[in-house]
């Protein structure tokens, strides 16, 4: 079984067993105590192995992957996470920008409200993600469809008598 099933696996025995809610719990405090130390110390580019990172932050080797997990997205060139081992030396080379836009994206409030980020990007910065994060949200219909025209649904009605109302 490789590292990302057996996380998955561990993921899925804590949810039984402990409950959602202190699986998250655990995972948020995981994610904290990693976040707080690459942030703090800007170390954004390093190399290391899971099991290295599972020594540094004394925490299990398998929240260390779906640590790697949750990163993955905002690395330069992303993790095959699920051909890793404890010992391959990875290599972590996160895009900073990309890695709040990740984190407002998952709603992690807890990390991007970190203050550490005031030391790592401007006011402005972080209020162009943002920016950009919203409009990423929002869907814009190009096509306008005329009253008269059938109905997107396809009901075979006009769309005044279908969906338009």
């Amino acid at each position: 079984m490789n590292l990302y099933d057996k996380w998955t696996n561990m993921v899925t025995e804590f949810v039984k067993t402990k409950g959602e809610i202190a699986f998250w719990n655990e995972y948020k405090n995981v994610e904290l105590k990693i976040y707080k130390n690459i942030l703090g110390s800007k170390e954004f580019s390093f190399k290391s192995t899971i099991k290295d990172l599972s020594f540094k932050y004394e925490i299990s080797e398998d929240f260390i992957v779906g640590f790697i997990d949750g990163i993955n997205e905002s690395l330069q060139t992303q993790i095959d996470i699920e051909n890793i081992s404890e010992t391959d030396e990875l290599n972590f080379d996160i895009d900073v920008e990309k890695l709040y836009f990740n984190m407002l994206d998952a709603k992690a409030d807890y990390l991007y409200t970190l203050p550490e980020w005031k030391n790592i990007l401007s006011s402005d910065k972080i209020k162009d993600i943002t920016s950009n994060w919203r409009s990423s949200k929002i869907v814009v219909n190009t096509v306008k469809i005329g009253r008269n025209e059938l109905c997107t649904c396809g009901s075979g009605k006009k769309y005044k008598k279908c969906c338009g109302k």
